[in-house]
C-alpha cells in the first residue's frame, strides 16, 4: 500500500509538540512492514536539509485575491520513506511555525490551504497514493477538499483519507468571509459542514469528511465524544462514531530504555536494576538537592499548563513539600505556574528541584533517576512520559484520563499485577491522596521491584501502533470501494 502523509511538523525538521515525535516514528515503523510511505511536510525557516533539489519548480495555488506559486523540494529517503517539503517562504519561512508569544499568524488560514492544495497537486505528480493520512487541523483541508473540489477529479478516485486527531482542543478557528479568500464554496458554511458558531472551523470540516478518524488512545476517542472533552465537537463526534477508533502512540525504545540510554549516568535493566541507584545520585546532583537515595523521587517534565493539571499541584503545593518524598520538575509553561515552581525551588530548596528550561538530556536523567513519575493531566490525548516512565522503572501516578487511563494499570499489592497509580476525581485531594498510596507501597521494598518490573515489561514499541494503523488504512479502504461493489 502506497501511503501519503501530509502534517505540519515532524523531527529533525520541525516540531513543537508530540505531532512531530508521531510523523518521524510511524511513517518509518509502516515502511518497516512493507508498505510504500511519502510525507509532505512545509519546508520552515528551522528546516534543515542537504543539498535540497527541486522535483517540482511550480504549483499555482489559486486564492481570490491572486495566484500563488510554491515549489516542492525532494527531502531525500529517510528510513525507508521519503520526505517532501512544500516551499513557499513568504508563509513558512518565519521564526516559529504557528505564531508569536502574542497569538498566531493572522494568516494561518491561507499558509496551511496552500499547503494542504499543494500536497494534493504534488501528489498527481509525485505519485497518487492509495490513501492519505492527515493529522490535526493544518492539514484538515486535504479531506475537505477530496470531498468538493477534488471530488470530480479522476486521480482522486476512490483514493481515502484518514485523519488523526492529536489535540482536540486546537481546531482551526476562523472568520466566515475565509472560504471566499481560499476559493471555498459558500456551500461548505453550514452547520453540518464547517460553521461553527459563526465561524469556519477546519478540524469539523475533516471531521465530517474523512473516512475515518483516529484519536492516539482509546479512551481519548471516547472522551472527545462527550461534553467535557469535545471542545463543542462532541456531538460530530458522535455522529461518525462508527468510524472513529483510537490507537496509542508508540515509542522509539532505540531512543527511550536505560540499557543504551547515553544521557544517563548508569544503565540498567529488569534483571538488573542496580544501576538505577546511581541514577538517582545523578538526579539529585544535577538539581543540587541532597543526596538523600532513601528518600523517593517524583519527576514531573511538562509543558505548565492547566490541560497538564498544574492547577491540581498549586492546591496541594505547600502538602507535597512537607511530605516524604523529594519532587524535580522540568518544564516551561504560563508564567503563573513558573513562579509557583520557583516560590518553592526557594523555600524548600532540598525538597524541590526546579528547572524552567527544554532540556532533552535532563529529561532522560528525570526519567530514569525518578523512583515515581506524576502527571495529574485534565485530559491528555495520550502522553508520552508515563510510557517512557515504564520502561526505565519509574512508576507512574496518574490521572484516569485518556491515554493515561489506556497505558497505565492501577496496581494490586495483594495480586502484584499493575504498572502504577490512578486517580479519577480532579482535585489536588485526590492527587495527594494517590502519591500517599504510592508512598506507602515504595516504603515495602519486597514489593516495589515488583512494581517496577512490571511496567518494564510493557512494549508500547512503533511497530504493534503500525499494524494498528494498516488495519485502520485497509477499513477506509473498503468503505471507498463499497458503493463501486454495490453498483
Amino acid at each position: 500500500m502506497h501511503i501519503a502523509f501530509a502534517a505540519s511538523e515532524c523531527v529533525p525538521f520541525s516540531k513543537t509538540g508530540g505531532l512531530a515525535d508521531v510523523i518521524g516514528a510511524l511513517p518509518p515503523a509502516l515502511a518497516q512492514l512493507g508498505h510504500k510511505v511519502t510525507v509532505y511536510l512545509p519546508r520552515y525557516k528551522q528546516t534543515r536539509l542537504d543539498n535540497p533539489r527541486k522535483v517540482i519548480s511550480s504549483i499555482t495555488v489559486p486564492f481570490d485575491d491572486r495566484y500563488r506559486f510554491c515549489s516542492v523540494l525532494d527531502g531525500g529517503v529517510r528510513a525507508g520513506v521519503q520526505l517532501y517539503f512544500i516551499d513557499y517562504p513568504p508563509y513558512f519561512d518565519r521564526e516559529a511555525l504557528y505564531g508569536t508569544p502574542l497569538g498566531d499568524y493572522h494568516d494561518n488560514a491561507e499558509r496551511f490551504a496552500l499547503f494542504s492544495r499543494a500536497v494534493l497537486e504534488s501528489a498527481k505528480i509525485l505519485g497518487v497514493p492509495d490513501l492519505f493520512h492527515c493529522h490535526d487541523w493544518q492539514t484538515a483541508l486535504v479531506p475537505i477538499l477530496l470531498k468538493t473540489l477534488y471530488d470530480q477529479d479522476p486521480a482522486f478516485a476512490n483514493v481515502p483519507c484518514v485523519f488523526t486527531i492529536h489535540n482536540q482542543g486546537y481546531q482551526g478557528l476562523f472568520p466566515s468571509e475565509i472560504l471566499p479568500l481560499l476559493m471555498l464554496p459558500w456551500d461548505l458554511f453550514t452547520m453540518s459542514k464547517l460553521e461553527f458558531y459563526g465561524k469556519v472551523n477546519f478540524l469539523k470540516g475533516a471531521i465530517t469528511m474523512a473516512d475515518y478518524i483516529t484519536t492516539v488512545s482509546r479512551r481519548y476517542s471516547q472522551e472527545i465524544q462527550t461534553a467535557e472533552y469535545g471542545f463543542g465537537l462532541e456531538g460530530v463526534l458522535r455522529a461518525r462514531s462508527g468510524t472513529v477508533t483510537g490507537i496509542v502512540n508508540g515509542v522509539d525504545y532505540g531512543e527511550w530504555s536505560p540499557e543504551n540510554d547515553r544521557h544517563i549516568a548508569a544503565s540498567y535493566s529488569a534483571e538488573d536494576l542496580s544501576g538505577k541507584g546511581r541514577c538517582k545520585q545523578d538526579l539529585l546532583k544535577e538539581f543540587g538537592l541532597a543526596l538523600d537515595t532513601q528518600l523517593p523521587v517524583v519527576g514531573m517534565i511538562s509543558r505548565f499548563v492547566a490541560q497538564k493539571g498544574f492547577d491540581l499541584v498549586q492546591q496541594v503545593a505547600d502538602r507535597m513539600v512537607r511530605a516524604d518524598f523529594i519532587t524535580v520538575v522540568l518544564g516551561t509553561g504560563e508564567p503563573e505556574y513558573e513562579e509557583m515552581f520557583q516560590r518553592l525551588n526557594k523555600r524548600y530548596p532540598q525538597k524541590f528541584g526546579v528547572k524552567i528550561a527544554y532540556d532533552d538530556a535532563l529529561a532522560h536523567k528525570i526519567e530514569a533517576g525518578s523512583d515515581m513519575f506524576l502527571m495529574p493531566s485534565h485530559y491528555e490525548p495520550c502522553g508520552m512520559n508515563q510510557i517512557y516512565s515504564l520502561r526505565y522503572g519509574t512508576v507512574p501516578v496518574v490521572r484516569a484520563t485518556g491515554g493515561l487511563d489506556d497505558t497505565v494499570e492501577q496496581f494490586d499489592p495483594q495480586t502484584l499485577k499493575g504498572t502504577g497509580f490512578k486517580f479519577k476525581e480532579y482535585s489536588g485531594e485526590a492527587l495527594l491522596e494517590t502519591l500517599q498510596a504510592a508512598l506507602k507501597v515504595y516504603r515495602d521494598q519486597n514489593i516495589w521491584p515488583a512494581l517496577m518490573r512490571n511496567g518494564m515489561a510493557q512494549d508500547y514499541s512503533w511497530p504493534n501502533s503500525a499494524r494498528e494503523y494498516v488495519k485502520v488504512y485497509e477499513r477506509a479502504r473498503q468503505l471507498r470501494q463499497q458503493p463501486a461493489v454495490s453498483n
